[in-house]
């Protein structure tokens, strides 16, 4: 064995590796990070332009007029929104409630049981992929023909549920997927190795660590179905409604329908009202997307 002294002697000096020098930032990547600068201040100029415009056009009725009061016709200074707000509560509660359970466990059989080389679960993930980019228009015309006439629901909030669902199941699936496929395979590997079977550890393994990016994905898409306004315009949501909903079987309004009705009067008073109905619009998604980031970054694990 060698000595350390030994070692030092044989050691040889190497020099010392030369030092790049820029030649400073040519000018195509200057021009290039300008442009990037001005879109970035075009986007978030016309953006807050946007929003004071509406707030001060708001602001006169931003009170507990808003929340308490029916909406009114013939007198807008007293006219509120909460049959609209209540309507879009029932609605996306319902449409939470019908989509979500099928959303994950599609996701489920997809990434857990599917055989990619079956010919139908290939159609059923090329189907998914194509139903997310479809029109909500279209969604509006097959909530019509099948729900609400079809099978005779008529213009409840059933129908309305029902078809919002349909409009953000894709949504749901694909980001459930994504969330359960981020999952290594490390740990069903070791699960499926303790003894336990497929569906203990998808139960007790898989779908913990994925539920922050599915309930992400989940939350995100119901923030889509609660701006909608133009399905539920062809399946006929009222308009002035002076009673909260009931029941699935009730009419319904929401805050989309109200807002284009309020913005298609002719008085000034409704323009506020308008304005005042899209800052809660706005607050609700916010709150919504707000969920959705904490719920990502409290409850996501590092692998």
């Amino acid at each position: 064995m060698s000595s350390p002294t030994v070692d030092r002697d044989l050691a040889v000096d190497l020099p010392e590796a030369p030092r790049l020098k820029g030649r400073g930032t040519p000018w195509r990547e200057r021009f290039f990070q300008l442009s990037l600068w001005a879109s970035l201040a075009v986007g978030v100029v016309f953006l807050a332009s946007l929003l004071v415009y509406v707030v001060v056009e708001a602001w006169p009725r931003l009170d507990s007029r808003i929340w308490t009061n029916f909406p009114d016709i013939i007198d807008p200074s007293s006219a509120g929104a909460q049959s609209a707000i209540m309507g879009t509560i029932w609605v996306i509660a319902f449409t939470a409630l019908y989509c979500l359970p099928t959303g994950v466990l599609t996701a489920i059989y997809l990434e857990e049981y599917a055989d990619p080389n079956r010919w139908y679960n290939r159609a059923i993930e090329i189907n998914i992929q194509n139903l997310a980019a479809v029109p909500s228009i279209i969604y509006g015309i097959l909530g019509l023909g099948v729900i609400s006439r079809g099978l005779g629901f008529g213009q409840t909030v059933l129908t309305a549920s029902l078809t919002l669902s349909l409009l953000v199941l894709p949504v749901v699936i694909i980001s459930s997927r994504e969330a359960i496929r981020a999952v290594p395979q490390s740990i069903r590997q070791a699960s499926l190795a303790l003894g336990a079977t497929q569906w203990q550890t998808i139960w007790r393994q898989v779908l913990p660590a994925a539920v922050p990016g599915m309930a992400t994905g989940s939350i995100l898409a119901l923030s889509r179905a609660i701006g909608e306004a133009a399905p539920l315009l062809l399946l006929g949501g009222l308009t002035f409604i002076t009673f909260n909903p009931t029941g699935v079987q009730s009419p319904f309004t929401v805050l989309p329908i109200q807002i284009f009705n309020w913005i298609s009067q002719s008085r000034a008073e409704f323009v506020s009202l308008a304005s005042a109905a899209i800052v809660v619009l706005l607050v609700i998604l916010l709150a919504m997307n707000s969920l959705a980031i904490w719920l990502r970054n409290h409850f996501s694990r590092r692998w």
